[in-house]
């Protein structure tokens, strides 16, 4: 079963799945049913409901107890009981069918007529008549008060076959080339004809002659319909005594009221494809109108026009069927398939499946995901990383969002292939895992905080904390204890990155609180550069001034904005900037800067340039300044500290010379050496024999 929604409309389909071929034995069938879990999964409605090959017409008998399907190869006809959920009987012809008839309330009495002119009536048993109309015909229709059965074709006559006296009738004669379609009005017994024209004529049994004659092909061109060709009618059907539906062969529905020559709602399929059949559906208590061509089926509403829900396969549509008084439908169609419907908003299932409705109310209630578990999502990246990005626009990989669906056996094999050494990492971290869970014995200090963004939880903690002190009625949402975001804090992939450029545009009141205070050496550093200026190049003077002006401008901004919040970003934006730019200028080579002092008067003391006391001896008493004075000249004749003495900034220095360093090293190797010559002992006083040879 495949649930879709198209419009808010829940629409099932029945037959969706696995078909197991015809040819195959009994025996082989059991095996495969055992094998393939879809096919044991599987919905069978009505027990091998489907052609050989094409299904082309299909009805429901009037008591409906019996469903009845024409199809193709070879031709033939099934039949199947509803309650028995299986075939009744099926049999073979030696043409293919065009129409057929149910005439009883059950399948009792069948009439087909076929391609080569000849129209067959069947009765239980099987054929019980046959003969054969003057013309090809393409539709016919069956007046149970007269027992006249009427066939159109391609000839400009309508011809009658009464079943009571078994001969053909007096035909109607009509100023049309061909007709294409036929239906009988069962309230008042008129009968009407759509012709290749797109005429529609209509005709009173009781007159035996023509009594009106409706233009739709006029009618169907309007501003808001794209009519191209000749709208040829191909289906007519009716509401009650009075609503009248016609399809045309450019895919547009008009509906009349037979009073009137103009219709009251035009509704166009916008596929240019000729109308197959309409029904009209009154279940539910909604007022519908369902039409099919062969693409699509479309369910909208019968005042307004207004679309209400639609079904597509991926085959043609030949026919539809749609179960009185319920929300069930049955599709022929180009495959060997007969597909099958249900929509719980348009009625209740049939007596013989009500099952349908618990099955129906159990989907709805359950909340499991649908899985493909034969196919894998690959974004674009990892499709690289697999080395397949080859394989985009084949039929291997089917577009999905923002990435493609990949056969699970393909995907495995290039998953092996681009890193063969998975399983060894995946085997050597379950060992560690393993390890780690067994040292776990010892006691460890656990942290209340998640692993992936412990600083969300943390103030998310803290928020919840606030809050229950003050006391708020108002409660928010715990995300902590709420399932559905505990991936958040579970899965890697969501953590939060706080550094990043985006993060910090995104949450400059954030930024601004969690921004780290200056360092102590930061502040030390501003205190130089109160007293000192670097000397920079053109070029640099230039940058420096564009970025002052921008930053004036900005401020400027800013101060005529009365957002805070648009302040922060501006703010932000100007910090990401200054750091973009010394991360360019720490990649580049460091040259050396040079420094130069503002004012002669920064060092005039050391007590000044640390208390940056520059402001406030100016402020000072004459007194005061005259003691600061005589304390610096007697630091100043003391001479004591490194680098002390000098006023205004001058400094005094002095050093004592010492001895080089390698004349030192080669003294004390020279009196090494001599002390090694007076301890050695010589070799004079050795006496050597000399050795006679032994050979």
């Amino acid at each position: 079963m495949q649930v879709s929604e198209v419009n808010d409309i829940k629409i099932y389909n029945l037959s969706h799945g696995k078909s197991i071929p015809e040819w195959l034995s009994d025996r082989k069938r059991r095996l495969l049913l055992k094998k393939d879990v879809d096919l044991r999964r599987r919905i069978q409605l009505i027990q091998d409901l489907e052609m050989p090959a094409v299904s082309h017409g299909i009805q429901v008998s009037r008591d409906g107890q019996y469903v009845v399907s024409t199809g193709v190869y070879k031709p033939r006809v099934r039949c199947f009981d509803v309650n028995q959920l299986a075939m009744k009987f099926e049999r073979c012809f030696d043409e293919e069918v065009v129409k057929f008839q149910i005439l009883s309330d059950d399948y009792t009495k069948l009439v087909f007529l076929f391609v080569d002119r000849y129209v067959e009536i069947h009765s239980q048993f099987g054929r019980y008549f046959r003969i054969r109309i003057p013309h090809f015909g393409r539709d016919m229709a069956y007046n149970p008060k007269t027992c006249d059965l009427y066939f159109v074709g391609d000839c400009a006559q309508v011809f009658r076959l009464n079943l009571e006296v078994g001969s053909f009738l007096k035909p109607y004669d009509t100023n049309s080339i061909s007709f294409n379609t036929c239906a009988l009005n069962p309230h008042h017994n008129l009968f009407f004809c759509g012709s290749h024209e797109g005429m529609v004529e209509a005709f009173d049994p009781r007159s035996k002659s023509r009594v009106a004659v409706l233009d739709c092909g006029l009618s169907s061109v309007t501003a808001e319909t794209s009519v191209d060709g000749m709208p040829s009618v191909t289906h007519i059907a009716f509401r009650d005594a009075l609503h009248m539906a016609v399809g045309t062969a450019t895919g547009q529905v008009l509906l009349y009221d037979i009073r009137a020559y103009k219709p009251y709602t035009v509704k166009d399929h916008r596929y240019g494809l000729p109308i197959k059949d309409i029904e009209f559906i009154d279940g539910g208590g909604l007022d519908l109108i369902a039409s099919m061509d062969s693409k699509i089926i479309k369910i909208w509403k019968r005042d307004t026009g207004e679309p209400y829900t639609a079904i597509q396969a991926d085959s043609d549509f030949n026919d539809l069927c749609v179960v009185p008084n319920t929300g069930m439908m049955f599709v022929a169609n180009e495959a060997p398939k007969i597909l099958s419907y249900y929509m719980p908003s348009l009625g209740p299932a049939p007596k013989w499946c009500a099952f349908l409705d618990r099955i129906t109310e159990e989907l709805e209630e359950s909340t499991e995901n649908t899985i493909y578990d034969d196919y894998k999502f690959v974004t674009q990246r990892e499709l690289e990383e697999l080395g397949l990005n080859h394989l985009m626009g084949t039929n291997l990989l089917r577009a999905y969002m923002h990435g493609f669906f990949l056969d699970m056996r393909l995907y495995h094999k290039a998953k092996a292939s681009s890193d063969p050494f998975a399983y060894e990492e995946y085997r050597k971290k379950k060992i560690k895992d393993k390890i780690e869970a067994e040292r776990a014995d010892r006691v460890v200090v656990k942290s209340s905080l998640p692993k992936v963004n412990a600083d969300l939880a943390q103030r998310l903690a803290e928020e919840s904390e606030n809050m229950t002190k003050k006391g708020s009625k108002k409660s928010k949402p715990d995300l902590l204890n709420d399932d559905r975001f505990k991936d958040i804090f579970a899965n890697p992939d969501f953590e939060i990155n706080e550094q990043s450029d985006e993060y910090r545009l995104l949450h400059p009141v954030v930024n601004k609180i969690l921004k780290p205070q200056t360092k102590p050496s930061e502040e030390s550093k501003a205190k130089y550069i109160t007293n000192f200026e670097e000397i920079m190049s053109d070029d640099e003077k230039d940058d420096s001034s564009n970025d002052s002006e921008s930053e004036v401008e900005s401020e400027s901004e800013s101060s005529d904005d009365n957002h805070n919040w648009t302040q922060e970003v501006k703010q932000n934006y100007r910090q990401l900037r200054e750091e973009n730019k010394r991360k360019e200028s720490d990649s580049r080579q460091t040259n050396a800067k040079f420094y130069k002092l503002k004012s002669d008067k920064a060092f005039a003391n050391i007590n000044d340039m640390n208390s940056h006391s520059e402001g406030n001896t100016s402020k000072a008493s004459l007194e005061e300044r005259l003691k600061n004075l005589e304390a610096n000249n007697e630091l100043t004749r003391s001479g004591s500290g490194s680098g002390s003495g000098g006023v205004y900034g001058n400094r005094v220095m002095s050093y004592e010379p010492k001895t080089n360093k390698k004349s030192k090293n080669k003294e004390e190797l020279q009196k090494h050496l001599s002390e090694r010559k007076r301890v050695a002992r010589t070799a004079k006083g050795i006496k050597f024999t000399k050795q006679t040879k032994m050979f």
